[in-house]
């Protein structure tokens, strides 16, 4: 049998073919094949610091909030648990969207617990010295919690041109039927709390977003200002990806009429909650998706994908779901500045 394989491993190298193993990824030095991270990590958001990429998702495998780390966005390991412990005002179990940007606080961590006192999700802060953590949450009360509205979800964080801090995030209507909505307000310089009232941005009004927008995060690109969100069903093919267009992170914001921007295709279903990151000059695009047969199932549940973004007349285009080799991006450099997904603006 040893034999045998050995055989068939010398064939696929003689002929070319890819030695790939889905738990990490290719490991052909120039390409990689999706998904980049086999093992359920839904909601991922990354930031880079130094030379390594820490990426967060929602609760899986018995952690609250796992922490990912890689060189080169391809190469993916599990790093431990970035919130071990929850804050008191938390129950565990529902642990979701978590995300991270530098302040001058320290690493924050902003992310969705189910809240004890209201029974629906809210938004807490937490934080650390170092981006895998330990962050630490020691408040009694949430950050964002709309009970009435179903709760509050998928925050994320961005740090503005202008060196302004501002939280977006979604009420969690469709938990109760009602409409779901992106919301932005501004944090203080450190991070740490919310500045003046909430704006609504936008709720669900096109066909493809069925009942529901969520999981926002802002980007800016040659100076202008773009919104991504995801819409519909999250564990149906109908799940996608869109993007709007805001004169500020108050709005007022302009949905794209090419929505949605990113849909299932043959080689991936239900492709959405997504993270941008820019890397040697190159705009990548992490997000999950269910392998095409296994939608809504929990084996091997929303999978990590990795598929690059070109600008074509000031406007993002992704270039995926993609299920064949492409190229790899470029490994950063040591010493370069933290570029987070949804954090930092480049210009």
């Amino acid at each position: 049998m040893i034999g045998t394989l050995v055989v068939v491993i010398a064939a696929m190298l003689g002929s070319g073919l890819r030695w790939y193993d889905p738990a990490v990824g290719s490991v052909d030095p120039q390409n990689f094949v999706n998904p980049v991270h086999a093992a359920d990590s839904p909601d991922p958001q990354a930031i880079r610091v130094g030379s390594t990429w820490y990426l967060v998702h929602t609760n899986s495998g018995g952690s609250n909030v796992p922490v990912l780390t890689s060189p080169d966005l391809v190469t993916w390991a599990p790093a431990g648990d970035a919130l071990p412990t929850l804050p008191t005002w938390a129950d565990p179990g529902r642990t979701w969207a978590p995300e991270i940007i530098d302040s001058a606080s320290g690493y924050l961590l902003f992310y969705s617990a189910a809240d004890r006192a209201s029974g629906t999700q809210c938004v807490g802060r937490a934080v650390a010295d170092a981006p895998a953590g330990p962050y630490r949450d020691h408040s009694t009360a949430p950050l964002v919690c709309s009970p009435d509205q179903g709760g509050a979800i998928d925050a994320s964080p961005f740090r503005d041109s202008d060196g302004s801090l501002w939280l977006v995030w979604k009420n969690d209507g469709n938990a109760i039927g009602a409409d779901t909505w992106l919301w932005s307000q501004r944090l203080t310089d450190d991070g740490l709390h919310l500045v003046g009232e909430p704006t609504r941005l936008f709720k669900q009004t096109s066909a493809w977003e069925g009942a529901v927008v969520e999981a926002p995060f802002f980007w800016r690109h040659d100076g202008r200002l773009f919104l991504f969100y995801s819409g519909n069903d999250y564990a149906s093919k109908a799940y996608a990806e869109g993007y709007a267009t805001c004169d500020t992170p108050a709005g007022p914001c302009q949905k794209a009429p090419e929505n949605p921007i990113l849909r299932s295709d043959s080689a991936a279903a239900g492709p959405g909650h997504a993270t941008m990151v820019e890397d040697d000059g190159r705009t990548w695009l992490l997000y999950h998706a269910w392998q095409p047969g296994a939608v809504g199932t929990n084996s091997p549940g929303r999978q990590l994908w990795l598929d690059e973004v070109t600008w074509e007349g000031g406007r993002p285009h992704v270039h995926g779901p993609t299920g064949t080799a492409q190229p790899r991006p470029l490994p950063p450099v040591d010493g370069d500045a933290a570029l987070t997904a949804g954090a930092t603006a480049p210009s």
